[in-house]
């Protein structure tokens, strides 16, 4: 008998869908399909879902229902709902064979038709951008332990095996996985990609809540991994006459050198994901001298490229497509903010727009580009003013 015949003669339906039977069918799913193929997995998924919808999610009140961008920003107790149960079975449904997940699609919902036949590598490769395959990992935890359903175990272990994979020699990750041609080998800092991984195996090297099951040889890969990664930050730290600045949003996956992405991101000094890069680093237990000092020197770049005296808003613009417009306006009280790309050597805040050319004026570059993209950042704020101070003190006690 063929394998896929095996997986199909031991599905079973259970006659009546509860609260207890829409489990109990999802953990016979990952007992009975992890060795079929990618097509009964499918199959077996499809019925986990319903199972989880019929028994589960029909007590919920759907018009409660959460927003896939705000799935991790949930109280505790809504991972042991059925709610969050039955977004659980449409999440694993997504999950490519190499163990990660494409980005850019709600999750909260099953993929449909299209999504199955759509083979563009924007729309269906596995990648670490846009918060993909980390926030896959971290919810499914997080149902695990609060359901208390180890069923979904396999998937969380192959998305962990997937991140231990992507990574470089040099400690560095790429944006996709498996590689793409393009810039997308880069090091890839930027959207927070790098340090997202990071933090889901600092909680396994951890043993961190809620991935604290996770076994030993697992860990100590992890563990080995983000002593690489810091290793790599620190080598790509930006060194400008001698004194140490802040990173680009990518570098160079050979060199190590900052690089450019889409052709409105330029090399440069990054003012937005350097400062996810700060808290990372700021995170670690007992940090060497040498994480110490690239916080440190951080820290006094932001403080340097501190723009004062202007906000960035968006206002009305009716003859413009969409009727809006995001400008720069002149308030002398506005608190401080960042420029999103600084010129490396001169620290003069860039913007590109897709002809690619550098300009020195948001207002320069197309309407297009001007709204779509966050050209100016205010995280930095936090971090001097709030986190910085904290992990000083910390340091001291």
């Amino acid at each position: 008998m063929k394998r896929n015949e095996r997986a199909r003669n031991r599905l079973f339906l259970p006659s009546r869908w509860n609260r207890t039977s829409g489990p109990v069918f999802c953990q016979a799913y990952y007992e009975n399909a992890l060795g079929a193929s990618l097509t009964i997995k499918r199959f077996f998924y499809a019925h986990c879902r319903w199972a989880l919808l019929l028994g589960l999610f029909a007590a919920t009140d759907a018009s409660a229902a959460v927003s896939w961008k705000e799935i991790l920003r949930q109280p505790k107790e809504w991972y042991a709902s059925p709610e969050a149960h039955a977004v659980a079975a449409c999440v694993v449904q997504y999950q490519t064979e190499s163990g990660g997940w494409p980005k850019n699609h709600d999750m909260t919902v099953p993929p449909s038709k299209e999504f199955l036949a759509e083979q563009a590598p924007d729309h269906r490769a596995p990648t670490m951008d846009n918060d993909a395959t980390t926030t896959q990992i971290e919810l499914l935890a997080r149902v695990s332990v609060g359901a208390n359903d180890p069923g979904l175990r396999p998937a969380i272990l192959h998305g962990l095996d997937y991140l231990l994979a992507a990574q470089y020699a040099n400690g560095g990750w790429p944006q996709y996985y498996p590689l793409r041609d393009g810039y997308y080998t880069h090091i890839t800092f930027n959207d927070d990609a790098m340090v997202n991984v990071l933090r889901v195996l600092q909680e396994v090297a951890n043993q961190a809540p809620p991935l604290a099951w996770v076994d030993a040889e697992r860990r100590e890969r992890a563990a080995l991994a983000v002593e690489r990664g810091v290793k790599c930050i620190l080598r790509c730290q930006v060194v400008v006459d001698g004194k140490k600045t802040v990173w680009c949003a990518q570098h160079d996956e050979t060199t190590l050198a900052p690089a450019p992405a889409r052709r409105y991101e330029m090399i440069s000094l990054s003012g937005g994901e350097s400062v996810g890069i700060v808290r990372f680093l700021m995170s670690l237990d007992r940090p060497s001298p040498e994480v110490v000092d690239a916080v440190e020197s951080a820290v006094a770049w932001f403080r340097l490229t501190a723009i004062h005296g202007i906000r960035w808003e968006t206002v009305p613009a009716p003859a413009e497509p969409g009727g809006k417009d995001r400008v720069v306006i002149k308030d002398p009280s506005a608190p401080p903010i960042w420029a999103r790309f600084y010129q490396i050597g001169t620290n003069r805040p860039i913007f590109s727009g897709r002809d690619s050319v550098i300009r020195y004026s948001v207002a320069e570059i197309e309407h297009e580009r001007r709204v779509g993209y966050a050209w100016y950042r205010t995280d930095a704020r936090a971090l001097l003013e709030r986190d910085y101070p904290a992990w000083r003190a910390k340091l001291k006690s």
